[in-house]
């Protein structure tokens, strides 16, 4: 039932992303009753391999002036860290890479995880979204899915994650997913995400990662935006 929160809310978010590829509601009784995949996932716990495209403009402040860019609509990249794959024991949860590189970038950034006002994440499925908000230290390590069930990563509750509708809905185009993940931050960040549009957003966090080693994936990247 916490996966399967988690997935509900996601297609929730979607209903408000004209951008997405599935627009559907769900309950979460109905993600339960969907056609089973693996055990626990059902269909629409899982992503699905779309088409798609994403670019942004990556400059300084001066190359803005320059372009004549409006910086009343730009974003600040505070930081942005990449890592790959490391071996650990399953015991081990604190050495995930997803963890070390969030670690990481929030002190590049100058920032900590209460400072977060919206998350995208990567969520293959509805599980990966769990285990990504534990990573990023938005909650204690094993209250990902109790939280999900409060609410709490919901548009209006405590920490919004995937108002685009995650993965699950918004679509997986896999070599534009990640930079997917940062325009719906952006146009959050900007005040443009109208019924999904995240109040007083100004810090937004950015988890992808991607291929697999031993218990996790072979690459994880977390990028830290903020507001002009």
């Amino acid at each position: 039932e916490q996966i399967a929160a988690v997935c509900a809310k996601n297609h929730t978010h979607s209903v408000h992303n004209p951008l997405a590829q599935y627009q559907n509601p769900y309950t979460v009784e109905e993600v339960l009753a969907a056609p089973p995949i693996t055990y626990p996932l059902t269909l629409p716990m899982c992503a699905p391999i779309s088409d798609g495209s994403a670019a942004a403009v990556l400059c300084s402040a001066e190359g803005l002036k320059r372009l004549r860019g409006d910086a009343s609509r730009a974003a600040k990249l505070l930081s942005c860290v990449f890592r790959s794959g490391i071996n650990r024991t399953a015991e081990e949860y604190e050495k995930h890479i997803t963890a070390l590189a969030a670690a990481e970038a929030y002190e590049k950034a100058g920032v900590s995880p209460g400072d977060v006002s919206v998350v995208e994440v990567h969520d293959a499925t509805a599980m990966g979204e769990i285990i990504q908000v534990e990573n990023l230290r938005l909650v204690p390590w094993g209250e990902g899915g109790p939280a999900a069930v409060r609410g709490d990563f919901t548009v209006g509750g405590r920490v919004p994650v995937n108002p685009s509708g995650g993965l699950e809905s918004r679509g997986h185009p896999i070599g534009a997913t990640g930079l997917g993940q940062i325009f719906e931050l952006v146009t959050q960040l900007r005040g443009e995400a109208g019924a999904r549009q995240v109040e007083g957003a100004r810090i937004a966090v950015q988890e992808n990662g991607g291929g697999l080693v031993g218990l996790e994936e072979a690459t994880a990247a977390v990028s830290i935006l903020a507001k002009q």
